[in-house]
């Protein structure tokens, strides 16, 4: 008969190859079923341009005036996002939302405004720091970005778990022509406040060098102002909105008419924007300052230029050529001269008409007139005398050419005379020899008979 040891060994053997089995199966278990319960429960597909928010269920819980997780120990929707691809989080842990990727289309630009973090101190505007509520300094460019927020203007699905919305605006485009004068609108106040253009970095109207040429610029609206000066040429009549005249040295009235070619000088645009812009300009962000650079350099330098150097002459001086050609250089380097030194560029300065006063204008004319036609007749005696002396000259040309002919002449004569008589003298001595050798014959031929 067994003894109650014996019995429980036996019993002890019988039940280790069931744990052993069951342990086997356990871990069969875990080995098939903890991958599939991943694949199945923990798995996160994100789809090409979406991306997936996370929200914590178990953790620390958040403070009453915290919005986001601050990590991934606490409760709430997480700062951060997954991106396109697979993931792996255990459901019991969190929660998931698959949503489009925040798509900022072209020619826009995408405002970022954090809904998380802490306050701004009083009297900012701008969340300069990562961990600060509020409009983000930078933008997002046109494209896809993979940032948990919603964009607002392009009407898409509001939901509740979002960090961050977005606000579209237009970029700033500066045509050709054009210069971008920058502005700041939130930043630090500059060292010397008394000043028109502050360095790079403070709030004010940024300097020269800040300017922007033309192009596509993508600048927070609400950091950054740019005011878009036009530095093409333009044209100007001084007879626009009245006459201009000024008083000559003998106290005659004298107008004049002229055109001025000018435009604003690129290096100088943000000076001359501060300078001589007006508010009512600053609604459209297109500062069209022309008129107001014609009411304020233009006319003022042109009227002065015309009142002092105009009371240095007389009236009937403005009607001769001279005077008339030497005030209008003078103009055109004056112009020049003053206005570059405020910012605005003289092409061309141009007097078209002067008109004398009409008193002294008929005598002078006349007089002018008769001046010139005496300077005519003067010339027209001058030339007959020319063509007199011309004439003379001409004849007395023929006469000496009529004489080397008749002496030419002469001398082929007399050539032709010397060369007949050689050629008589040379037949005549020929025919002598020829009757001397027959009569010598002749003398043989009687001698012979004789003989």
């Amino acid at each position: 008969m067994e003894t109650p040891s014996e019995r429980a060994k036996s019993r002890d053997s019988g039940l280790l190859p069931l744990a052993i089995a069951g342990g086997l199966m356990l871990l069969v278990v875990l080995v098939v079923g903890y991958p599939l319960f991943q694949y199945f429960f923990c798995r996160i597909e994100v789809p090409s341009r979406h991306m997936a928010v996370l929200v914590k269920k178990t953790g620390k819980n958040l403070d009453n005036g915290q919005e986001i997780a601050p990590g991934p120990e606490f409760k709430g929707v997480q700062p951060t996002v997954l991106t396109e691809g697979r993931h792996y989080y255990n459901p019991w842990n969190w929660r998931w939302e698959v949503v489009p990727q925040v798509d900022i289309p072209e020619a826009k630009l995408g405002v970022r405004v954090r809904l998380y973090g802490d306050d701004l101190p009083y009297g900012e505007l701008i969340a300069w720091q990562e961990n600060q509520k509020g409009i983000v300094p930078d933008v997002l460019r046109p494209g896809r970005h993979a940032i948990n927020a919603w964009t607002e203007s392009t009407g898409d699905r509001r939901r509740d778990n979002y960090a961050e919305y977005i606000e579209l605006h237009d970029p700033i485009v500066v045509p050709a022509g054009y210069k971008g004068i920058v502005t700041m609108l939130s930043g630090p106040m500059p060292e010397d406040p008394n000043v028109l253009l502050v360095p790079k970095g403070f709030r004010g109207v940024q300097e020269e060098t800040a300017s922007l040429d033309p192009g596509t610029y993508y600048y927070n609206p609400y950091v950054w102002r740019v005011d878009l000066v036009d530095c093409r040429s333009k044209r100007f009549d001084l007879t626009t909105g009245g006459e201009m005249g000024f008083p000559s040295k003998d106290g005659f009235w004298v107008t004049l008419g002229g055109t001025i070619e000018f435009r604003v000088s690129p290096d100088h645009a943000a000076q001359v924007l501060v300078t001589y812009n007006e508010r009512d300009n600053d609604d459209s962000g297109q500062a069209s300052i022309e008129q107001e650079v014609i009411n304020k350099i233009i006319l003022p330098n042109a009227r002065s230029f015309c009142r002092l150097r105009g009371s240095d002459h007389s009236g009937k001086e403005f009607i001769s050529g001279d005077t008339r050609t030497k005030f209008q250089q003078d103009f055109q380097d004056e112009m020049a001269r003053t206005c570059k030194s405020q910012g605005i560029e003289i092409i061309q300065a141009l007097i078209t008409r002067i008109y004398p006063p009409q008193k002294i204008a008929e005598p002078v004319r006349a007089r002018q007139i008769a001046a010139q036609q005496e300077q005519q007749y003067g010339k027209q005696i001058l030339q007959q005398e020319s063509e007199k002396e011309l004439a003379m000259e001409q004849e007395l040309i023929k006469r000496k050419q009529a004489l080397i002919e008749a002496e030419q002449k002469v001398v082929q004569r007399v050539t032709e005379e010397k060369q007949a008589q050689e050629v008589a003298v040379i037949k005549a001595e020929q025919q002598l020899a020829v009757a001397q050798l027959e009569l010598q014959a002749a003398v043989d031929l009687a001698e012979a008979i004789r003989a």
